[in-house]
C-alpha cells in the first residue's frame, strides 16, 4: 500500500518522494518512491529524456538488472521523477548527471502530454503522466553509467535506432515504443524538432513546483 502524504504535509528531508496526480493530472500529494511501484501504482509525474550529440546520434541506455521495474530493458537516454518542489528540466540535469555522468548543454520539451500505463510479468506497473525533453550536447561524451541505475550505454544513429524499434517494438521499453511513434512525427531530424510550449504541459507537471 503506498503511503499517501497531503500536499500540506512536511516531508522528511532523508526521504526520496514522487509528486501523486490526481484524474486532472493535478497535484494531489506525495509518496516514497521506494513504495510507489507495485501492482496498484498510483498516477504519478515522471518524465522521459532523449539525448542527442550535435550529428544527431543518440544514447540508448539499458537499464540496471536490479532495478524494480523493466530490468535490464533497453530503452531512452534517462527517465525519473521530479521530487516535491523541483522542475522537471531541473531532474533532468541531475539525473542525467548522477546516472550516467554528463551535462546537459540545453533541455527541450517534446511530447508535453505523454502519459502511460505499463504491467511487468510479475503484475508491477508504471503509471505516469510523463512529459518527454531532448537534451544535447555540442560535444559527445563518454558516459559514465551509475551501476545502480544503469547497465550499458551505446551511441545510435536515430534512423538506425528508428529501423530497430521498427522491427521489434517490444526491443525497448513500453514506454520508449510509444514515445518514439510520437517522435517520428515531429520529423526525421531530431535536431530540428520544434519545442513544445510549457503552456501545454499538465497542471503538475507546471513550474513553479514549489511545495504549497
Amino acid at each position: 500500500m503506498t503511503q499517501k502524504l497531503g500536499p500540506e504535509v512536511e516531508l522528511d528531508p532523508e526521504v526520496e518522494y514522487v509528486v501523486l496526480c490526481g484524474t486532472r493530472h493535478e497535484r494531489i500529494g506525495y509518496a516514497p518512491k521506494a513504495e510507489v511501484h507495485h501492482q496498484s501504482t498510483p498516477l504519478h509525474l515522471a518524465f522521459s529524456c532523449y539525448l542527442f550529440d550535435a550529428d544527431g546520434n543518440f544514447l540508448v541506455t539499458w537499464r540496471a538488472k536490479h532495478k524494480p521495474t523493466f530490468p535490464g530493458v533497453r530503452t531512452n537516454s534517462c527517465c525519473g521523477h521530479p521530487g516535491p518542489g523541483e522542475s522537471i528540466p531541473d531532474a533532468i540535469a541531475r539525473r542525467l548527471t548522477d546516472e550516467l555522468g554528463i551535462a546537459a548543454d540545453r533541455i527541450e520539451l517534446m511530447l508535453p502530454e505523454f502519459t502511460y500505463e505499463a504491467a511487468m510479468p510479475d503484475g508491477t506497473r508504471e503509471n505516469e503522466v510523463c512529459p518527454v525533453y531532448r537534451a544535447t550536447v555540442a560535444t559527445r561524451p563518454e558516459p559514465e553509467p551509475n551501476p545502480d541505475e544503469v547497465h550499458d550505454t551505446e551511441w545510435v544513429p536515430w534512423e538506425k535506432f528508428l529501423a530497430e524499434v521498427d522491427a521489434d517494438p517490444t526491443s525497448v521499453s513500453p514506454w520508449c515504443a510509444l514515445q518514439v511513434e510520437q517522435l517520428r512525427a515531429l520529423g526525421p531530424d531530431p535536431l530540428t524538432w520544434p519545442v513544445a510550449e510549457n503552456q501545454r504541459l499538465p497542471e503538475v507537471a507546471r513550474e513553479p513546483l514549489e511545495k504549497r
